[in-house]
């Protein structure tokens, strides 16, 4: 579902890496036509920023698909990052309802993935926040399953083992795995170490970097390549797993700065 045909696991071509919108543009045709211009072929959408309801309205959802086939582009995932996780009480009824309907204008878009992160995972499977978590993930992945569109849970805000344990508690197909490497790095996890943890159940990867501080969760978003994130080894343990899917990249400065920024990380991520 999540691979990209004929392209070698090894090779690193801008035809495997995506990039968001909105770190490019803050107009979303524009940042389309900035995208084909980088030679990236996947794109990623965020729900909360450039996508309001008249994009994700039926009318709207028809023309960004014109739009992508007019640059040769494809959905690749929408973003929809939420404040709390699913195992959270507070508006949770609400929360997992916006969850279904952009899951659903992901298929739309043509993307099968929708990112978010799931909160705080309970240490133990006795606890009542993880039969609350666990029954809600099976919910919205049984929607997922009907609609086209699999949720994808952050790796880094979450560590690797609670992720897998979650994934594995659920039905097959319910969850998969976004790999973050820089906001693994910045809560203290190893993301090459994350690779092997997380195996199969990664159906997406973001390269980025970061400089962790002294506390798990603190620290800054750098330029790939300049921070802690050993990235040749990260993409040597996907390619040992026989990892077919995107690599996204986001850039820290928006706009035209995003576009420069973006084009050093692809030139970084071709030398490699």
């Amino acid at each position: 579902m999540f691979k990209i045909e004929n392209v070698k696991a090894g090779t690193m071509e801008t035809v495997r890496i995506s990039i968001g919108i909105d770190s490019i543009a803050t107009d979303l045709r524009a940042g389309l036509t900035a995208a084909r211009r980088l030679g990236v072929r996947g794109v990623e959408f965020d729900a909360r920023h450039g996508l309001g309801a008249d994009e994700l309205s039926q009318t709207g959802i028809r023309q960004i698909r014109k739009w992508l086939l007019d640059e040769g582009l494809v959905a690749v995932a929408l973003r929809f990052r939420t404040r709390r996780g699913y195992a959270d009480p507070d508006a949770l009824d609400a929360r997992v309802e916006a969850t279904k309907r952009l899951m659903q204008s992901a298929h739309g878009l043509g993307a099968p993935l929708l990112l978010n992160h799931i909160g705080d995972i309970a240490p133990t499977s006795d606890a009542a926040e993880w039969q609350l978590l666990i029954d809600v993930l099976s919910d919205i992945g049984a929607w997922g399953q009907r609609v086209g569109t699999m949720l994808a849970a952050e790796a880094g805000r979450s560590s690797p083992e609670d992720l897998a344990r979650v994934i594995e508690s659920l039905p097959a197909g319910s969850l998969a795995c976004d790999l973050v490497t820089g906001a693994l790095a910045v809560h203290g996890h190893d993301p090459v170490q994350s690779v092997a943890t997380l195996g199969t159940h990664v159906a997406t990867v973001h390269l980025t970097d970061a400089i962790a501080g002294a506390f798990a969760g603190r620290g800054r978003a750098v330029k790939l390549g300049t921070g802690h994130v050993e990235v040749p080894a990260v993409l040597a343990a996907l390619e040992e797993r026989s990892y077919r899917g995107w690599f996204g990249i986001e850039s820290i400065n928006h706009g035209t700065d995003g576009v420069s920024e973006a084009t050093e990380t692809i030139d970084f991520l071709r030398r490699l």
